[in-house]
């Protein structure tokens, strides 16, 4: 498929929506000592990796792998876990960290699952919200930024396993 790329959020609004949520994990979680980030692979690993270094705490990260889209634009609705978590969560502070939320079955199924390993707390940070595409409801409780019905690519996000490393977010525009 032909298409081309037009920049959606630039890299300095990236960077401010960063500094933005921090600030508030960094005041919600000033007492907490057992903060471990769950990123989902693997959109995910640029936001988290950002969002990690300005938290004013010490952290450990954990990584899952779903998958919902296989190598197409649009969710097939069928969620896999590819990859589970190393660590036990049992009494402990988890974030669930996702690149976008669209329709929110990968992300529905993945904390249906922690949840049942009990952890102390499980809260849900997304740098992108389409609350447009939604079908499963699933509490998130930082959101970086809502998003159109758009196809993005960039600052983590694939097409086809293309575009990850692009400092900014684009909307891809079919040719």
């Amino acid at each position: 498929m032909k298409h081309t790329l037009e920049e959606m959020i630039s890299q300095e609004e990236i960077n401010a929506k960063l500094d933005a949520l921090a600030a508030q994990i960094n005041k919600d979680y000033a007492d907490v000592d057992n903060l471990l980030l769950v990123g989902l692979l693997k959109g995910s690993v640029v936001f988290m990796s950002d969002l990690a270094r300005r938290l004013d705490f010490d952290v450990r990260m954990d990584f899952m792998t779903a998958s919902s889209y296989g190598g197409g634009t649009e969710s097939s609705g069928e969620v896999k876990i590819v990859m589970d978590l190393a660590n036990n969560i049992h009494g402990r502070h988890v974030m669930l960290v996702e690149d976008i939320i669209d329709t929110g079955r990968t992300l529905s199924k993945v904390r249906d699952m922690l949840m049942t390993r009990h952890p102390e707390s499980l809260k849900i940070v997304t740098f992108l919200d389409k609350p447009s595409r939604r079908v499963a409801d699933v509490p998130v409780d930082y959101i970086g930024m809502q998003i159109p019905d758009e196809f993005v690519v960039g600052y983590g996000l694939d097409y086809a396993e293309r575009y990850r490393q692009l400092p900014y977010i684009a909307k891809v525009i079919p040719a």
